[in-house]
């Protein structure tokens, strides 16, 4: 949580809240009707959780309880409403990243696939060999690999899996209620508004083993699904049209922790968001940066 926090106020600190169109809305956790038991053992921690998130937040109360109309259906009427969580354009967040690390003298290199990374173990010379699919390659001194979910393809021993999750994003809908972050089916659905567009995704919990991939792609269950709930319970009275869907691939792990590792004297492994790199990446990355600095 304390990564979270603190990635996502870096990252504003570094890049500003106009270029990332930062928006202090709130999240929200939703539950089902039939999720009375959840909520209770929810509200049973939420005392414990805010006095253990005061040091962070600054706030006595990160959470509260809500019962803003958000003309939900089929939901439980009270909401735990996390004061803390902010949303960002992730798109301008990564063109103000680029342009910084541009201006940093970073140079990039885009669509060239890595197959093996070799370490020779020989420090402060070129000595790491990056071996491309097109046959040929090249030397750095260090390496960082950052692949998140992708990383098993060149460290199959890495306890990192991937995860893929499915989006959509609706046309414009002028009269949305709809304002912040929202959480449903235990986290395994995220929605948020766009200006007045709303993006909904995930569900991947519906398809376990069809989703454990590192294929991009949309499928008809998750596709239906998404859309099943978008109809029936987030905008039951709204003419709804679908713009655009797509997937992305998270890097997940049995703990919500990520790895930062030194795994030979010049390769440091930086992967398992956990489906936060968003908030916490900037955050990460800064620690893998400082690790591959240090000598072996």
């Amino acid at each position: 949580v304390e990564r979270r926090f603190r990635g996502l106020e870096r990252l504003r600190a570094r890049v500003g809240d106009q270029n990332l169109r930062y928006e202090a809305l709130g999240g929200y956790e939703i539950f089902k009707n039939t999720e009375g038991g959840i909520f209770e053992t929810c509200m049973n921690k939420k005392a414990y959780f805010n006095k253990q998130l005061a040091q962070i937040t600054g706030q006595k109360q990160t959470y509260k309880l809500s019962k803003t109309n958000f003309g939900f259906q089929n939901v439980l009427p009270t909401l735990i409403h996390n004061t803390a969580e902010g949303q960002i354009d992730t798109g301008k967040m990564m063109t103000s990243l680029l342009a910084l690390a541009r201006e940093r003298g970073v140079r990039f290199f885009n669509g060239l696939k890595i197959e093996q990374i070799n370490d020779s173990e020989a420090n402060n010379q070129a000595n790491v060999e990056l071996v491309t699919s097109e046959g040929w390659a090249f030397t750095a001194r260090k390496v960082i690999v950052a692949t998140n979910g992708f990383a098993r393809r060149l460290m199959p021993h890495i306890a990192v899996e991937p995860a893929r999750n499915q989006v959509i994003v609706t046309k414009p809908l002028p009269t949305l209620k709809i304002k912040g972050c929202f959480h449903y089916d235990r986290g395994y659905v995220y929605f948020r508004n766009i200006g007045n567009r709303l993006l909904l995704g995930g569900s991947r919990n519906l398809d376990y083993e069809n989703e454990r991939t590192d294929v991009f792609g949309t499928t008809g269950v998750i596709q239906s699904a998404l859309n099943t709930l978008l109809e029936t319970t987030i905008l039951p009275n709204e003419k709804i049209e679908i713009d655009a869907s797509w997937s992305g691939i998270m890097g997940i792990g049995t703990v919500k922790k990520p790895i930062i590792e030194r795994i030979s004297p010049n390769v440091v492994v930086s992967v398992r968001m956990g489906g936060m790199g968003v908030a916490i990446g900037s955050l990460v990355g800064d620690e893998a940066a400082r690790l591959i600095s240090t000598t072996f």
